[in-house]
């Protein structure tokens, strides 16, 4: 990305050269953990090298002047710092303005407006976390302009909050926290009830990541994750009238096995299940990761996908074919990533074996959807950070 094209674009914009600062902050794929992280389980993401940049100066007055390339056809949203309701004509803005609102909430000093061009390179709708991106690119430039003393940490948790109680997506910490933390080659082991986490070295020799993107777009808010995030809470507090436990992700699947009949509906079984045995795949993957055991590794990301499509059911027809054709070429692994009901598969691939994947899974995908898939070769990158103008 070209850092000065979007300076340039940004003085013609709002029409000041003067205080202009650069920040960026990454996509995530997560390569194994899904639906675990509200469910009190651990996760393995990793930041991505695309994601969100933003070009911000301060303002003399409280008028905040938002604007995104992604989405030109809405043009600058203005709107006032003293007034910051949501509103769905602003759109994508929301997510800015929501961060903005939880740093005031939450006692940090905000007093003048800004303008801020953000550019994104995540593909759109694609599951990737953009929403994330923008809260925490929106988080660092404001702490950089406003010499805020927050750490990175509590710029994470305030970025869910504006997507938990502004946007209104029950969504959990893991999104936010990759790529607030990611760090280049790592993936990130994350215990999400207490938010310890430890780099895992992804070293994938002579092996890609490879992200296949359904091209199906679907609206989180719009999608049946706060359906099953009920779901689960009902399981637990079924199996809390005889266990003494927190949350799902403090089952083994023994334990779970021994109890799950204290869960009386059977659908919220099957999801309390998931939950459970995707939370210790994880944990097992990050030692056969360590331990260099790869093939161990795509299997474990196999058996997550099977897990999503028969016991959580949020995958879908998209993903589900773009997954079983990865098998049908003897990936090492793959399976849907995010939240489902469309988005992307992430896939492990030997590098010597990319131009045919590609060509193999596109073609059996477009005969049995009609319409074509994306895909991108992806580096794991750094995290949230300021870039030098």
């Amino acid at each position: 990305m070209n850092i000065k094209n979007l300076v340039k674009e940004s003085v013609e914009l709002f029409n000041t050269k003067e205080n202009l600062q650069a920040f960026f902050a990454p996509g995530r794929v997560n390569l194994i953990g899904e639906h675990t992280d509200y469910n009190g389980g651990h996760v393995f993401p990793c930041a991505l090298s695309f994601g969100t940049y933003a070009i911000v100066s301060k303002r003399e007055d409280t008028q905040i002047r938002l604007y995104s390339k992604n989405f030109s056809e809405t043009g600058v949203v203005e709107v006032d710092l003293n007034n910051l309701a949501y509103d769905k004509n602003h759109a994508w803005a929301n997510y800015p303005k929501g961060v903005i609102m939880m740093f005031q909430e939450a006692g940090y000093d905000i007093p003048l407006g800004m303008n801020i061009l953000f550019y994104g390179d995540i593909p759109n709708g694609a599951g990737l976390s953009s929403s994330a991106s923008i809260e925490l690119v929106t988080s660092i430039a404001l702490k950089e302009l406003f010499h805020l003393e927050i750490s990175m940490i509590e710029m994470v948790k305030l970025s869910q909050k504006a997507e938990n109680q502004f946007i209104g997506v029950n969504c959990g910490i893991m999104d936010q926290f990759a790529s607030a933390m990611g760090k280049k080659d790592y993936g990130i082991l994350l215990d999400t009830n207490t938010l310890k986490y430890q780099y895992a070295p992804v070293k994938l020799e002579d092996i890609s990541i490879i992200i296949a993107n359904t091209n199906k777009r679907r609206g989180l808010t719009e999608s049946k994750y706060n359906e099953r995030r009920r779901e689960c809470e009902n399981a637990l507090k079924d199996l809390q009238k005889r266990l003494n436990i927190n949350s799902l992700g403090d089952l083994t699947q023994e334990e779970f096995e021994k109890h799950k009949d204290l869960i009386v509906n059977p659908v919220e079984r099957k999801r309390a299940k998931h939950a459970v045995y995707e939370n210790q795949r994880t944990i097992k993957a990050v030692k056969t990761l360590n331990n260099g055991d790869i093939d161990l590794f795509g299997e474990l990301i196999n058996q997550s996908h099977t897990s999503l499509r028969d016991d959580y059911e949020v995958s879908c027809v998209e993903l589900d074919t773009l997954v079983e054709a990865a098998w049908e070429q003897n990936v090492i692994g793959a399976r849907m990533t995010g939240a489902g009901f469309g988005g992307c598969t992430v896939n492990l691939v030997y590098n010597d074996k990319i131009q045919d994947f590609i060509e193999q899974v596109g073609k059996k995908y477009k005969e049995i959807i009609g319409y074509e898939a994306d895909f991108y070769v992806a580096t794991i990158g750094d995290g949230t950070r300021n870039i030098r103008i």
